[in-house]
């Protein structure tokens, strides 16, 4: 009996195929995740509404400690009657955007995965949990790290002054670095799929490695709060880490080195 060839007919029949889709069916399948999506962000903010108080009690500590140790008074201040209400309804879709952030991953992830072969959709699960603790981790090295750090610098640099910071302008500050880090540490996850789509392979990647390194220095240079080099350089430190890390991860996922293995394990 003559042995099948991986190129054999028989063999490239039970190849599974990608499912066809129509551009109809891709918008209503669009539609379908996002209403979810909506909902379920509805669902969080709900029940992280009654909780609004105690979540900012653990947003305001940075800046706390960082007049405390300035001697100034411990406290902030709004000019606007409506300003506490506002803030507590943005703290409460911010804390329900995050509650509800497993759902609507998993609702992206059902929205790609008809075009993905079968033996790829089993990334589901790290995919789901690698994207919430890389966004996890990024928001806590900007809470424990960065946000200390630079307002620490900041309060420090004009105690000469009187200061009077709004609820308002420290929650926009509080959330552009913890959400911005938390958008920078997802760096590997987007790199995965683009190497897993072939777009970009790790030895693009390596060989525009200086080019990376200027370009994230240049990045941390205008999301960082302070002018100063060193809270630069600790903005700029872990996206070189995880743009290594994702050089690494494109390796593993782009087809070419898929399909080198699957040669090996079948030779």
């Amino acid at each position: 009996m003559p042995e099948l060839s991986a190129s054999s007919p028989l063999n490239e029949s039970t190849k599974e195929q990608m499912p066809a889709m129509g551009f109809l069916d891709h918008l209503e399948e669009l539609r379908k995740r996002i209403v979810y999506s909506i909902i379920a962000l509805v669902v969080g903010f709900f029940a992280c509404w009654g909780y609004a108080g105690n979540i900012y009690a653990i947003m305001q500590r940075p800046i706390m400690d960082a007049l405390q140790r300035n001697g100034l008074s411990a406290k902030l201040v709004y000019v606007n009657p409506v300003e506490p209400f506002n803030l507590y309804l943005k703290v409460g879709m911010m804390a329900g955007l995050f509650v509800a952030s497993p759902f609507v991953l998993y609702q992206i992830w059902c929205f790609i995965s008809p075009g993905l072969y079968r033996n790829e959709k089993r990334y589901v699960m790290p995919f789901m949990a690698s994207t919430i603790a890389l966004f996890l981790s990024g928001g806590y090295f900007g809470y424990k790290v960065v946000l200390p750090q630079a307002l620490v610098f900041l309060i420090g640099y004009g105690k000469d002054f009187q200061p009077m910071i709004t609820l308002s302008e420290y929650s926009s500050l509080f959330l552009t670095i913890i959400v911005g880090l938390g958008v920078i540490f997802e760096m590997p996850i987007v790199i995965f799929f683009l190497a897993l789509m072939g777009i970009v392979s790790a030895g693009w990647m390596w060989r525009n490695i200086r080019y990376a390194v200027l370009g994230i220095f240049v990045v941390a240079a205008i999301i960082t709060p302070t002018p100063d080099i060193l809270n630069m350089c600790i903005f700029a430190a872990p996206m070189v880490a995880l743009y290594i890390l994702s050089t690494g991860i494109a390796w593993l996922v782009h087809p070419k080195q898929r399909k080198k293995r699957a040669e090996k394990k079948d030779s």
